[in-house]
């Protein structure tokens, strides 16, 4: 490499900011394609917003260079999945990488079933499956089951949106999931099942939504890669601003946009909330920062910058 290719390198890893929406094929790791992504775009700083599973497909949403800061925002938001649930039958870990666990006959109607899965749509606590990645005591939960161990996994509390009932062709359905981040559809499979008397464990899983991302804004993986081999990755980047396009958006006059900058406040337009966050962008869409109403001063506060 020349010293002009590593500058050039240098200066696109320190100047692109924004967001590649993956559509990940089943088969590898949520790093996996983070992986693939570093390589791509030559950028290091770079980190997916939610883990899907190998055996899942879907919606992972990437964020690239300054753009990871808005990580702990993007997490959070509400998730989409389309699920295949095959009752009658029990696993270890709720879906079918683990051993069969028990099995019984299925005699559920589409009205039954339909109804069921209604009495999961809202707030309530969720056990997570002792087969995940959560942390006990500094170990991963399935380190302890692969060892034979019992731990206690705290319940959750999350939000069913709504849950639809797509198709039902006996002993498999499928449904559509609407929830909040941080619940484990392996566990609404086990649950449901278990209110059925039949069990149920998890087939298939597809992600179709994260936060403000959905299946259009995605990109295969393969079409990725071969945009980078080709040098034009950077069609599928989209900016920052739209990790957050649902917050109250502030638009900045050249002059604001430098005094924001420079960490200084700028007057509201309106009153709103007390409190209430928002996100500063300049007239071009550019994201200039994360923002905080103070209601006393009637101004808004930045309390994140990007692009120093």
């Amino acid at each position: 490499m020349t010293d002009k290719q590593y500058n050039d390198r240098s200066n696109l890893a320190n100047s692109v900011s924004g967001v590649l929406v993956v559509d990940k094929p089943v088969g590898m790791t949520s790093h996996d394609v983070v992986q693939q992504v570093r390589a791509g775009t030559h950028i290091r700083r770079a980190g997916h917003t939610g883990t899907l599973d190998p055996r899942a497909s879907g919606v992972l949403v990437v964020l690239i260079g300054p753009a990871v800061r808005l990580s702990e925002y993007v997490s959070t938001s509400d998730k989409r999945y389309q699920a295949v649930l095959r009752f009658g039958v029990t696993t270890s870990t709720y879906d079918t990488e683990g051993e069969i666990t028990s099995r019984a006959p299925v005699d559920i109607s589409y009205e039954e079933l339909e109804e069921t899965l209604n009495t999961f749509v809202g707030e309530f606590e969720q056990t997570p499956p002792i087969y995940s990645a959560i942390k006990v005591g500094g170990r991963k939960a399935y380190d302890y089951a692969r060892d034979g161990e019992t731990v206690e996994l705290e319940p959750r509390l999350i939000t069913v949106h709504s849950i639809e009932l797509l198709d039902w062709d006996p002993p498999e359905a499928v449904i559509d999931i609407h929830c909040s981040s941080g619940t484990y559809i392996r566990s609404l499979a086990s649950d449901l099942g278990q209110k059925l008397g039949c069990g149920a464990t998890l087939v298939g899983l597809r992600r179709t939504r994260n936060g403000q991302f959905g299946l259009r804004d995605a990109v295969s993986l393969s079409k990725l890669q071969d945009a980078f081999n080709n040098g034009d990755w950077y069609k599928y980047l989209i900016p920052a601003a739209e990790a957050l396009s649902d917050w109250h958006t502030v638009v900045l006059t050249y002059e604001q946009v430098d005094a924001v900058r420079h960490g200084h406040r700028v007057p509201a337009a309106e009153v709103v909330e007390v409190g209430l966050w928002g996100r500063a962008i300049s007239e071009e869409g550019e994201l200039v920062a994360l923002i905080e109403y103070d209601a006393e001063a009637n101004e808004w506060q930045p309390r994140k910058v990007f692009f120093n």
